[in-house]
């Protein structure tokens, strides 16, 4: 979680948020990513935001709810070496769907 807070430059939790999916920093974040929509920060660097957006998909793989899922740490170093577009977005986690829409509805 540190880790996407660091890289996105927002804290996970936003006190004026009007949904819990606008609170939950992971949730708002992957959703971005799964639509393709552009992660990057103006004051970066291409480099420094290909960098941002492999950090950001290795912590997606690191907080996945079902251990099977996550990666070994051999496999977070390869993930980290690699290029950005080939990291492939994980399955989102039962804890983004199920307890952020439950928590919606409330």
């Amino acid at each position: 979680m540190m880790l996407m807070e660091i890289v996105g430059k927002r804290k996970n939790l936003t006190a004026s948020a009007e949904h819990s999916s606008q609170v939950y920093f992971p949730t708002w974040i992957y959703d971005r990513l799964q639509l393709g929509e552009n992660i990057e920060l103006e004051d970066m660097t291409e480099s420094e935001n290909s960098i941002r957006r492999k950090m950001i998909m290795v912590a997606f793989w690191c907080i996945q709810t079902k251990p099977i899922h996550r990666p070994s740490m051999t496999k977070v170093l390869k993930m980290l070496e690699s290029e950005d577009e080939l990291l492939e977005i994980p399955p989102k986690s039962l804890i983004f769907s199920v307890d952020m829409s439950c928590n919606d509805s409330e």
